[in-house]
């Protein structure tokens, strides 16, 4: 019988975290999306509160798993070894193929309806770094990695606007929440009670 390996989780961590550095991706670029869509709803709210909320979105293995095949799947197709017709599909990011968004939907599901709104919000105005990596230029395919910021900030917004739902009814803002209690380091919650 075949002995059946497991990943750690901060391997697993460790490696999406380079995954998305490799592409050009930091933490503080989806950081400015996440301000951008909820500061406005929520007073007190800082860029590190965004960054400590990405980072616990980054502890969540489906988010993991979503960035770590996305990625894969979009430096495969620079080096031209999918096989066709999938090369030139994922190298065009051909309008009708959905496989992308459906694999960032993955992990946005486990966020709930406010994560689902944002990631459809997101998807179709292209904020920040998702522009950029949107914009074909010839060399770099992003086809999925578009839509896995995308849904990394959507999920990091949903756990801010229900945070922000908790301390409305504590009479509270983000005023008065030091942002590590958004972040891995914060009071961990069960994985079911955690939006």
């Amino acid at each position: 019988m075949q002995e059946y390996k497991r990943v750690h989780s901060d391997d697993v961590t460790k490696a999406a975290k380079e995954a998305l550095k490799r592409r050009g991706v930091n933490i503080e670029d989806i950081a400015k999306i996440v301000y951008e869509m909820q500061s406005p709803f929520n007073h007190g709210l800082t860029l590190e509160h965004c960054i400590q909320s990405i980072e616990r979105v980054l502890l969540k293995r489906e988010v993991q798993h979503a960035v770590l095949v996305g990625v894969e799947l979009d430096e495969l197709a620079e080096k031209k070894m999918l096989s066709e017709p999938l090369q030139t599909i994922v190298e065009n990011d051909e309008g009708l193929f959905g496989v992308d968004e459906t694999i960032a939907l993955s992990s946005v599901m486990t966020y709930g309806s406010i994560a689902l709104t944002t990631y459809g919000h997101l998807d179709k105005n292209k904020i920040g770094i998702i522009k950029k990596l949107n914009t074909k230029n010839g060399k770099d395919v992003h086809t999925f990695l578009d839509d896995l910021v995308a849904s990394i900030a959507a999920c990091a917004a949903s756990r801010i606007a229900h945070k922000m739902r908790d301390l409305e009814e504590e009479g509270e803002t983000f005023r008065n929440v030091h942002p590590k209690e958004l972040g891995p380091e914060g009071e961990m919650l069960p994985v079911d009670d955690e939006p």
